[in-house]
């Protein structure tokens, strides 16, 4: 098992070795495809929570480790993303990270938190902020400043490549609001599993509904199912969505108990896997946004 997500691992965002590159560390897929996109050519980049995984809970392989330690700089999402089991710290002081010598950048830098709201939770910070596309923007001019900080000499060539990637950025949240804006105000109700689209929400006009907040330990429990059953009932919702990185039991029990349909699978936490659809973090937004709008326009 160690060995086949290792493969799947290099397969999903591990750039061929190349001599004179930035070596960089990613958190996890999204944060990989932006550091990508600014750096190009001129970076080399191990990502650590695989592709599909949840990278709220983490145990980092001991190549993970090995590349931390050996890199030029680490690229994380904060908000309390990589704090299940201290997993991010705890490699963080094993590689010798410290945020000085071995620079180590927060991708959200700049962000206007939100917090959660369950009892256990209340005051975390929720960590999903990249679902808001102007969030996204934030994170490729964190990306752009920290290769700048490592890496002074190529410096334009940053500069170009997160002026183009922000255009496409800016273009897409344009377009989503432009949608957005079709649908009747009493059908913008997104029901997921996890509490993941506040800040999505936000920005689109939408009510976030879901079954549990955060994922952990302690989710999909029947006083959780309930609880969303009760609210699709009230609001006489139409339409539930399910996320590509969560079982999707818990979702089915909803919509069998409802008879609600799933309208579709929506991407948070992980992008898709190379060559299908959802596999940049671009075209997982503009996947979303296309499966929302037509789930809750049906």
């Amino acid at each position: 098992m160690v060995l086949m997500v290792a493969c799947s691992e290099d397969d999903a965002g591990n750039e061929a070795s190349g001599e004179g590159k930035v070596q960089v560390v990613t958190t996890y897929s999204i944060v990989y495809d932006i550091v990508k996109n600014v750096g190009g050519d001129h970076v080399e980049i191990h990502s650590l929570a695989p592709i599909g995984s949840n990278p709220h809970e983490y145990d980092p392989l001991p190549e993970d480790v090995k590349k931390t330690t050996d890199a030029d700089a680490v690229f994380y999402n904060g908000l309390n993303l990589e704090a299940g089991n201290a997993w991010f710290d705890k490699l963080m002081e094993t590689a010798g990270k410290d945020g000085k010598d071995a620079p180590v950048f927060l991708m959200s830098e700049g962000v206007e938190a939100m917090y959660l709201t369950t009892e256990g939770n209340e005051g975390e910070e929720d960590p999903h902020a990249w679902l808001d596309i102007r969030n996204g923007i934030k994170y490729a001019e964190n990306a752009r400043d920290g290769l700048i900080k490592v890496d002074p000499e190529n410096k334009e060539v940053y500069e170009k490549n997160s002026e183009s990637y922000i255009s496409e950025l800016q273009k897409l949240h344009d377009d989503a609001v432009a949608q957005y804006n079709e649908i009747p105000e009493e059908k913008r109700v997104l029901v997921t599993s996890e509490g993941a689209f506040k800040y999505f929400s936000e920005a689109y006009g939408f009510q976030a509904e879901y079954i549990w907040e955060i994922n952990q330990e302690n989710q999909g429990t029947p006083d959780q199912i309930t609880r969303i059953v009760d609210i699709i009932n009230d609001k006489g919702l139409k339409g539930l969505f399910v996320e590509t990185s969560i079982d999707p039991r818990s979702m089915e029990a909803v919509s069998d108990e409802t008879g609600v349909p799933i309208r579709g699978t929506v991407f948070t936490d992980s992008l898709a896997k190379p060559g299908e659809n959802g596999d940049t973090y671009i075209s997982m937004m503009k996947s979303n946004i296309e499966t929302i709008k037509e789930g809750l326009m049906e």
